[in-house]
């Protein structure tokens, strides 16, 4: 395709498109790219989700991707620099797979542990949301990579997502939910804003005037596009005339030209109004062209990045955002104590537990365990011994590291097939290698096929003992499975609905097969895209006969073990060891977007098998990887425990780092860990009821609730342990403002390492308010600052600036920001529940303020 788009006058070219060029641009031609229109120039742009890790363009047939730590754990840095570095990376490897705009950061508010999506962002406060996410986009902006900042705005919980109206104050509204995506288009401008699926006072996201054009554009000067989330648009007028430049994906449902035309001719839409979109879309392609045209305009291919220098950035990001907890005794670091029998027990151990699931899961470049890590990075002195202790699996494990295609090729094969005039499969259209039993058809298939179609996969089973394997069958779609050329699992002539592949699937059918040692079996999953015959679950009900906008199908088996036996072999050994490391936590199956968790209880037996095993072994260390807050009813017996979170590729050497002393802790957590969900803000407001979602706790997110109520978490916001000690001192404030309306305050702390080991420590500054007779918080982080590896008995000067955010509140009845005169309290502390020291501002004069 010709280059003259990037020269061409944008109005000129959408004075020259026709009607229906101009319906097609504001839609997709599929899941990932933007429309070209060839008779112009105008060029496809590609995107890709993220936020860890830039998957490319298929979710059926991945390239692999560097998978970086959660935002959680990101957040737990308190670093921007570092994160500027994520941003830059991740944009390095965007442009690898084709792509100039990455569908990242997230960065809606962890009200809840329980949403789904929690670990996709960053934090429970809204200053360290916005200045990581800014931090993330100005990264990925530096190199081209457009940043599409999502989900704008309270795309908090999964429960009713699409439906749910999120009930809260105009209060809560600016200064805790859009309070993040403020300070990122004040500090970054991101490219592109996406919608939340939910509505905001009654009405969608996508098509919000008041948020779309009244906020984001007219007071906050944003001049990027408006993308929807994929299937968040729900209308044709109201959308276009409320803001929505791009609805995503393709094909459009709602763009198309009849349903447009149609519009046009009733006047709900304007001509005007059409160009406005078009026009915005176009500049945002020409912007994008013209900053990576080798990629715009090159072969589409997309590559891995895998270099020794991008293992070693991942290793330190994950390292860095751990969070130690607790450490009784000082047990670790491990390698401290001399020669030692170490035993690793748990379920996560092993599993390759990198990233929560949906939008974020990826296909990794390569996965280090815990087991691998702790392995390789035992000191020599040292020995290792392993036991599973428990399953935790919601869905029984995939199964692609145990399969042979037919002709002995890792994975399995998968063949297309059209159907002939009565539905049976007739002709095979193309054949590809899966390395993955997880199987996603919706962004990706073969030309050729019919409007109905099947797939068979086909592979050779093995595994390494002899034992009575479970195998489980998961689907959106139909699908059987055989074993040996037997009929094993019917999940085609009935089904029972499940939240597989966001909430469109069934539940995970099972059956029980022997396997011998060494032996094979023959596998073969049937799968078509058609609905069940009857159009009925076994229930009676037909939720499952509707057309599904997600086609997939999920195969996973493992080894059948006795839940009480083996949790007392775990004990055993543990008894037989000098010291536990227990790997625990969540996973995919359980943090994904789609649903969100019942409980904050860990799955399965983990929490009856970390008690057990800490009272035969009281040198038990917990390392628990999840997103978000788990119930922990065993903290009392453990010595030591690591907050891992979900790391990415480096999971398993990052955390032997941590554990083994090559690094010195220096995460902090970026929300509060209640001792139960009772304990939680949200409680009784996590879910949807009657179509809305009442935010009752208001301002009182997180931290600012459990300081409010005087209730004592289990872990405050922002705490961390060190194998080092720091004090602060010499706290300096110093007003340089020349108008009460554009104040600034510079701050400074003296940081102080008092122990015996280098390490690095985050300064938090919270300010209390004046009382104007309005409800607020009684301290809320307003900035901080990291002192990088400050040796043992050395100091380190951190500077902090507080301005015009820092002292206003949201007036409804001015709706502008408003900070009063009179005496705040600037206070420093190491968490949200231990503040050190403190001084006072005094504000001469009110000052009122709009936009940013």
């Amino acid at each position: 395709m010709s280059r003259s788009f990037l020269d061409a006058s944008v109005p000129d070219l959408v004075a020259r498109l026709k009607v229906d060029e101009k319906i097609a641009l504001l839609s997709a031609p599929n899941w990932w790219n933007t429309t070209p229109v060839d008779r112009l120039a105008i060029p496809s742009i590609r995107m890709s989700d993220g936020p860890n890790g830039v998957r490319g363009s298929s979710h059926f047939v991945s390239t692999p991707a560097q998978c970086l730590p959660c935002a959680t754990a990101l957040a737990s840095t308190f670093d921007p620099q570092l994160i500027y570095q994520v941003g830059v990376r991740l944009a390095r490897e965007a442009k690898l797979k084709s792509s100039v705009v990455l569908l990242a950061p997230t960065c809606n508010i962890q009200r809840t542990p329980l949403g789904g999506r929690a670990f996709e962002s960053f934090s429970e406060d809204p200053h360290l949301s916005g200045t990581m996410a800014a931090a993330y986009v100005n990264g990925l902006q530096s190199e081209g990579v457009a940043a599409t900042i999502k989900h704008f705005v309270a795309n908090d919980q999964e429960h009713e997502r699409t439906a749910a109206d999120s009930v809260m104050s105009d209060r809560a509204l600016r200064e805790i939910y859009l309070y993040p995506f403020m300070l990122a288009q004040r500090h970054a401008r991101p490219g592109a804003f996406m919608t939340s699926y939910g509505r905001i006072k009654g009405v969608h996201c996508s098509e919000n005037a008041a948020l779309l054009q009244g906020i984001l554009r007219d007071e906050w000067k944003f001049d990027g596009i408006v993308i929807s989330d994929w299937h968040g648009t729900y209308s044709v007028d109201a959308a276009l005339n409320a803001g929505l430049d791009l609805e995503m994906p393709g094909p459009s449902r709602w763009r198309t030209p009849l349903l447009v035309l149609h519009t046009l001719s009733a006047q709900k839409l304007l001509p005007y109004m059409l160009d406005e979109r078009v026009t915005k879309l176009l500049t945002f392609v020409q912007r994008q062209a013209r900053r990576n045209p080798d990629v715009v305009y090159g072969d589409g291919s997309e590559k891995s990045e895998d270099s020794p220098e991008m293992r070693l950035f991942c290793r330190k990001l994950a390292a860095d955002g751990m969070v130690l907890l607790k450490n009784k005794e000082d047990i670790l670091p491990l390698a401290s104590r001399g020669p030692m029998r170490i035993a690793v027990i748990g379920p996560n151990a092993k599993e390759r537990v990198i990233s929560g699931g949906g939008s974020a899961a990826l296909k990794a470049t390569y996965v280090v365990t815990p087991w691998e890590g702790i392995s390789q990075g035992l000191p020599a002195d040292c020995e290792l011994s392993y036991h599973v202790g428990c399953y935790a699996h919601k869905y029984l494990p995939t199964l692609e590291n145990n399969l042979l295609t037919p002709t002995g090729e890792r994975g399995w094969l998968c063949t297309f097939y059209s159907h002939d005039n009565v539905g049976n499969p007739w002709k095979p259209i193309g054949e590809f290698i899966l390395q993955d039993t997880r199987v996603k058809l919706n962004d990706f298939l073969p030309p050729g096929l019919t409007p109905t179609w099947s797939i068979k996969l086909q592979g050779k089973l093995n595994i390494t003992q002899s034992a009575v394997f479970e195998l489980g069958l998961t689907v959106a779609g139909r699908a059987k499975l055989w074993i040996n050329g037997q009929l094993t699992i019917d999940n085609w002539t009935k089904q029972t609905p499940g939240d597989f592949f966001y909430g469109q699937g069934t539940i995970e059918e099972k059956a029980t097969i022997n396997m011998s040692a060494g032996t094979s079996v023959d596998v073969l999953v049937e799968y078509t895209n058609t609905p069940p015959p009857d159009g009925a679950d076994e229930n009676g009900e037909g939720r499952l006969s509707q057309p599904a906008l997600m086609r997939g199908v999920r195969l996973g088996g493992c080894v059948k073990i006795d839940p009480e036996q083996s949790i007392e072999e775990a004990v055993t050994l543990a008894q037989n060891a000098d010291a536990v490391v227990i790997v625990a936590g969540l996973s995919p199956e359980w943090e994904s977007e789609g649903f969100d968790r019942p409980t904050l209880q860990l799955p399965g037996l983990q929490d009856k098998l970390i008690t057990r095993v800490a009272k035969g072994n009281p040198n038990t260390v917990v390392c628990i990887q999840a997103g978000s807050a788990v119930s922990m009813p065993w903290i009392e017996d453990v010595a030591g425990l690591v907050q891992a979170w979900y790391s990415g590729n480096e999971a398993g050497n990052s955390l032997a780092d941590v554990l083994f002393g090559r690094v010195n802790p220096a995460g902090r957590l970026p929300l509060t860990l209640p001792v139960k969900i009772e304990d939680v803000p949200a409680h009784l407001n996590h879910r949807s009821e009657n179509g809305k979602i009442h935010y009752r706790e208001d301002l009182f997110v997180g931290y600012k609730y459990y300081l409010a109520r005087g209730i004592q978490p289990l872990f405050p916001f922002g705490f961390g342990l060190s194998y080092t000690k720091f004090s602060f001192s010499d706290l300096i404030l110093t007003n340089t403002s020349r108008s009460d309306d554009s104040i600034v305050v510079e701050v400074t702390v003296k940081v102080n390492n008092k122990g015996e080991r280098t390490g690095s420590e985050v300064v938090q500054l919270y300010v209390s308010y004046p009382d104007i007779g309005v409800t607020t918080p009684s301290l809320q982080m307003k900035a901080f600052a990291k002192a990088r590896s400050v040796p043992p008995g050395c100091s380190s000067t951190v500077e902090m600036v507080l301005d015009k955010y820092a002292f206003s509140i949201w007036d409804e009845g001015r709706a502008a920001w408003y900070a009063a005169a009179g005496k705040y309290r600037i206070h420093v502390g190491r968490n949200s529940h231990e503040m050190v020291l403190e001084r006072e501002f005094i504000l001469e004069k009110p000052f009122t303020w709009r936009g940013l």
